[in-house]
């Protein structure tokens, strides 16, 4: 879920202009449609200089039925500590990590590598897979392999890797980008950016090597579930948490 101000957004490349909706309505909806995580990224929060929006994320957790990570315009240890008070049960950090990659360590060190997302927003320079900061604005020149393994090594549970080039087209996932982190670390990879049929969710699992899929824009536009992914993923023999449904 990608949070722009007072709602949720969703475009394509990262130009997320459209509003897709309320964040609690969406948590609601999410909770009865048998999604296993929820991420929120404050997209705009990069931007501010202010601390975040605390007293939302409280809201936001009351309502949540499943594990919340939070991400976006976090930029210190501080805050991470604050946001975990407030209901965040993971934080995904990203541009501050260009220039203060110990935030992660300190994290890691304090709560455990299990509530640190490592976030890697990927796009295509000369034929190389190189990372963006600032909601996919800023070319860091860091290579995306290299940082992969760099942020493993400073404590991150997860890494989250996006292809900024396949967000919100629903034309599948990178599956040669995921495929290389997958092979490059030793913790699990979510897939992100590109989900737009339950056999591209497929797909990054079985040819890819992905632990888990995250996807937006399949599920604002279409008539796609997380429910319906996840008898796509027990058909294809793939391990996933299915709930009690009283037939």
């Amino acid at each position: 879920m990608l949070w722009k101000d007072f709602g949720l957004v969703k475009g394509v490349a990262f130009d997320s202009w459209r509003r897709v909706g309320s964040v609690l309505p969406a948590i609601k909806v999410y909770n009865q449609r048998e999604v296993d995580e929820l991420i929120l990224v404050d997209i705009v929060g990069h931007l501010n200089e202010q601390d975040p929006d605390y007293e939302s994320i409280q809201d936001f957790s009351r309502e949540c039925h499943v594990p919340l990570t939070v991400g976006g315009g976090i930029k210190n240890v501080e805050q991470v500590q604050k946001l975990l008070r407030s209901g965040a049960d993971k934080i995904s950090l990203n541009t501050c990590l260009y220039s203060e990659p110990e935030i992660l360590e300190k994290v890691a060190s304090r709560h455990g590598s299990q509530c640190v997302v490592g976030s890697i927003d990927v796009g295509i320079v000369e034929g190389k897979w190189i990372c963006f900061s600032n909601a996919g604005k800023a070319n860091t020149g860091r290579e995306l392999i290299q940082w992969a393994k760099e942020l493993e090594s400073r404590g991150a549970g997860e890494l989250l890797v996006t292809s900024i080039d396949r967000d919100g087209t629903m034309e599948g996932y990178d599956k040669a980008m995921v495929k290389a982190v997958v092979e490059a670390v030793n913790i699990p990879v979510i897939a992100s950016g590109g989900a737009g049929t339950y056999m591209h969710m497929v797909d990054v699992v079985k040819e890819a090597g992905a632990a888990a899929v995250a996807a937006a824009s399949i599920f604002h536009f279409t008539e796609l579930t997380p429910a319906g992914v996840k008898d796509a993923f027990k058909g294809a023999n793939i391990p996933v948490r299915m709930p009690f449904r009283i037939s």
